[in-house]
């Protein structure tokens, strides 16, 4: 669906006048632009840019022909509602299928206490081998969350992956499109940004999750040594180890996932411009931050929760964006618009958006690039 637009100038000075206006009286000219409104044929009129001053002919030039000046997408997505159409329905099942256990995920990692009391009174009394024992036998059912937490984030991974493949094929000419007709789609896309940041918050205060994890695979290297049988279905091999032992090691691991997942799948697909894909985030980001700015369409979120789910949404793709966009989200040319985002997460109460103002502070990779604006550094200080 193409975009065809209709450019108005309505000139206040007499044209034959300013046509005799030579280059150099150009700076002049610029005061005759009273207004410039663009409308689009696939959608109602957008709000009027006011062109009253501008710097040189350049610019000018490129409002007049509608170059360089990208308007937002503007329409509604029901984070609420949503429901998977015909076309969307075998992408949508798969991933449903992974988001069924997401609450489950974390809710026990929420619940998640630790076996800090037994490990410590194990390494004080290391000839105690009723205090070992019981050490060993805390630890053993934490892991096998842990090693379930970390097979989550594999599936995880893969339901991302049919999810990019969806909404960043040619079936549609520009992401805007993609997300407006394959909402269901888009929707599951926020389910795992949203999952993604919540697991990571939770993760980054739980401290007791790695020393849980070393504790058992320094006790069970000293039972392989010794030739005392490891008991237990969570027993987990050295590769394994090793590969959980690095998940975890992440300040925020289920991120890590997401943001590997996504350079390999456009290392995977080689014939699909990496713009379908970082055009798809930017423009999930762009859409979170109109609905959250929009009175008409934040009015139509049935819950507070909805508002946070956005606000984090529009996080998540924003630090996604970061990681694979080859110039990240702060640079200059990204597509993102960086000051409006965070002026959304500043208007909110301090208190609801503070963990989303640190992750874009602490978790995001270029943010502390040179060529980031300084503008924006100082908004997020």
């Amino acid at each position: 669906r193409g975009r065809v637009w209709a450019v108005r100038v309505t000139v206040v000075r007499e044209h034959s006048r300013a046509a005799k206006q030579s280059w150099s009286e150009v700076p002049r000219m610029q005061q005759s632009i009273d207004t410039c409104s663009f409308h689009c044929s696939t959608r109602s009129p957008i709000s009027l840019l006011s062109l009253n001053r501008y710097p040189n002919m350049g610019n000018l030039l490129k409002v007049l022909t509608c170059t360089d000046l990208e308007q937002e997408p503007n329409f509604f997505l029901d984070f609420e509602n949503a429901q998977p159409t015909e076309a969307e329905r075998e992408v949508w099942e798969q991933v449903d299928v992974v988001l069924k256990d997401a609450k489950g995920i974390l809710d026990e990692l929420q619940a998640y206490k630790g076996a800090g009391q037994e490990i410590r009174d194990a390494i004080q009394n290391p000839n105690d081998e009723a205090l070992q024992e019981q050490a060993w036998a805390a630890v053993v059912p934490l892991v096998g969350k842990l090693k379930k937490f970390y097979e989550f984030s594999q599936r995880l991974e893969a339901a991302l992956h049919s999810l990019l493949g969806a909404l960043t094929n040619e079936t549609y000419s520009d992401p805007t499109q993609h997300l407006e007709r394959e909402q269901a789609l888009a929707k599951q896309f926020a389910e795992i940004l949203h999952f993604t940041l919540r697991f990571d918050e939770l993760k980054m205060t739980n401290p007791a999750i790695q020393n849980d994890f070393s504790y058992y695979r320094r006790t069970l290297s000293r039972m392989r040594i010794n030739n005392v049988p490891a008991e237990g279905e969570n027993e987990v091999n050295n590769e394994l180890a090793n590969r959980i032992s690095l998940f975890y090691a992440d300040a925020t691991p289920m991120l890590k996932t997401l943001s590997d997942g996504t350079t390999k799948f456009v290392s995977e697909n080689k014939t699909l411009p990496i713009e379908n894909t970082t055009d798809c985030l930017s423009t999930m980001a762009s859409v979170c931050k109109v609905m959250l700015e929009t009175p008409e369409y934040r009015s139509r979120f049935t819950s507070e929760e909805t508002v946070s789910f956005c606000l984090r949404v529009m996080v998540g793709v924003i630090i996604l964006y970061d990681y694979v966009h080859p110039v990240g989200a702060f640079a200059k040319s990204s597509k993102i618009d960086m000051k409006g985002c965070i002026k959304v997460l500043k208007d909110q109460p301090q208190n609801s958006v503070e963990g989303l103002l640190n992750a874009l502070r602490y978790t995001t990779k270029h943010l502390n690039d040179e060529s980031t604006n300084k503008t924006i550094k100082s908004m997020l200080q």
